[in-house]
């Protein structure tokens, strides 16, 4: 009776775990998916609700490092029609309360490869840190 009891017991902890985590998963697909989206529509808006304020982005240009606030960089997005790319999440691993996601964000001659860093703050996962890479195809 007892063993029965406790495997009931570590089944529903399991179960309610297992879908916890999707919970958290879906809700960080939902973020990406503002950002990924506001960027594709250039709509700023919408991409704004995927970060924290006080996110940053930080890449390399020719001149060298860059580091800027993610937000401050994506304001001066110009509206106009939908940028022509295909936007892939692929890959999003949680530990607790932090998480990281990497994306390809696939245009005609290039990709870019975004790594996301993101924290559940106040219930939302938001993105805190972006880097990047221009990958040429």
């Amino acid at each position: 009776m007892i063993r029965n009891l406790l495997l009931l017991f570590f089944s529903v902890s399991v179960f309610y775990s297992v879908n916890a985590q999707e919970s958290d998963y879906q809700l960080i697909e939902k973020t990406l998916n503002y950002y990924m989206e506001g960027g594709s529509n250039r709509d700023f808006d919408t991409l704004k609700k995927a970060f924290h304020d006080t996110a940053t982005m930080k890449y390399i240009t020719e001149e060298g490092y860059k580091e800027v606030n993610a937000l401050e960089f994506f304001s001066g997005m110009k509206s106009g029609s939908r940028v022509d790319r295909v936007n892939r999440i692929a890959e999003i691993t949680i530990s607790g309360h932090a998480a990281n996601a990497r994306l390809e964000l696939e245009y005609k001659d290039f990709t870019f490869v975004d790594f996301m860093n993101l924290l559940k703050i106040d219930g939302e996962w938001k993105i805190v840190n972006k880097i990047f890479y221009k990958r040429m195809d």
